[in-house]
């Protein structure tokens, strides 16, 4: 009878232990593979409690969450060549767990490895303005360069690749600040003019306006009048109208005019019966001929140079007061 008890126990124990080799626990995010000395079972087990053999199969867990993977810093060297550090990051899944066993090992590893090689082989293709300006097209190209060798051969699907620091050289990045500020400056003095042909634009119209109404100018100045008292108390303004200064100009130009006629000389002009005694009048002037290669004045000396020339000229031209005493002359004649 003891005998029998062991016996039973003993069988009770094995087949505990047996269902407790054959009973699998399968989380909610996994997939499990089932391998049968070695070979591939087509089912894959879905998440709860799954039963396998106790011997000879083995059961693999995938997990199908999405991964984040960091892809360490990369030197690389731009279209442009510029050389920069460029670190990113990498989201994928799994999508076949068969394939992500079967033909791949160690998989995160391998998407890591594709991440390095491609982030070098797409900074290389492009140059240093659409990498800092245009990440999205980065990001893109990215995800389609990592996703030809790993969705269909290995069953990871790359969601999404995002590029998180770029590490520029000290001397590009004091150039491209240089750069920068220049840029702003133009904007500012573009700013700036733009804002200043409005005003002037503005401020015709308004000269337009007052020159068509004269009573705006005046309550233009009384508001300034206004604005003045409100801001110093302490300033005495006067107003004072434009009409009276436009009078007071007017008047001075006349003024002027009147003036400048009156301080001209008018030279006294003989009759006209009197010009032919003024021409009999004049003294007899000495042509000047050549004599020996120089030149006699009216009064016999030798002119040689120019400035004897124009001394000769200047005494014997008819002054004011000759004409005077030709004229007294003439009228004591007659």
């Amino acid at each position: 009878m003891g005998v029998l008890i062991t016996v039973l126990v003993l069988f009770a124990v094995a087949g505990l232990v047996l269902l407790g080799l054959s009973v699998r626990n399968v989380q909610q995010y996994e997939k499990g593979v089932v391998f049968r000395f070695g070979r591939l079972l087509p089912d894959i087990r879905g998440p709860g409690l799954r039963v396998i053999r106790p011997i000879g199969d083995r059961m693999r867990k995938v997990s199908v969450q999405t991964e984040v993977l960091g892809i360490p810093p990369q030197g690389s060297i731009t279209a442009d060549n510029v050389t920069l550090t460029v670190d990113a990051v990498v989201y994928f899944k799994v999508i076949d767990p068969v394939k992500a066993l079967v033909n791949v090992r160690n998989y995160p590893s391998a998407v890591s490895q594709i991440a390095q090689t491609s982030l070098r082989a797409v900074i290389g293709r492009a140059d240093l303005d659409t990498l800092l300006s245009d990440r999205d097209h980065i990001n893109a190209e990215l995800k389609k360069v990592m996703d030809a060798p790993t969705e269909e051969p290995w069953g990871l699907r790359i969601e999404r690749v995002e590029i998180k620091d770029i590490a520029l050289p000290q001397s590009m990045m004091r150039s491209m600040s240089k750069q920068a500020e220049a840029e702003r400056e133009r904007r500012a003095r573009v700013i700036a003019a733009d804002g200043e042909f409005q005003a002037s634009q503005r401020l015709s119209d308004a000269a337009a306006t007052m020159a068509d109404t004269p009573g705006a100018l005046q309550l233009r100045l009384l508001q300034t009048v206004v604005d003045v008292s409100a801001e110093k108390n302490s300033t005495l303004v006067m107003p004072f109208p434009v009409e009276m200064l436009r009078f007071f100009e007017h008047q001075s130009r006349e003024t002027d005019g009147e003036s400048l006629h009156r301080s001209i000389p008018r030279p006294a002009l003989p009759e006209r019966q009197e010009l032919p005694e003024l021409i009999t009048s004049a003294p007899p002037t000495a042509p000047a001929f050549p004599l020996s290669g120089e030149r006699v004045g009216s009064h016999g000396d030798r002119v040689g140079t120019r400035a004897a020339v124009a001394r000769e000229r200047r005494d014997n031209w008819p002054t004011q007061a000759d004409s005077d005493s030709g004229s007294d002359a003439s009228r004591a004649d007659g």
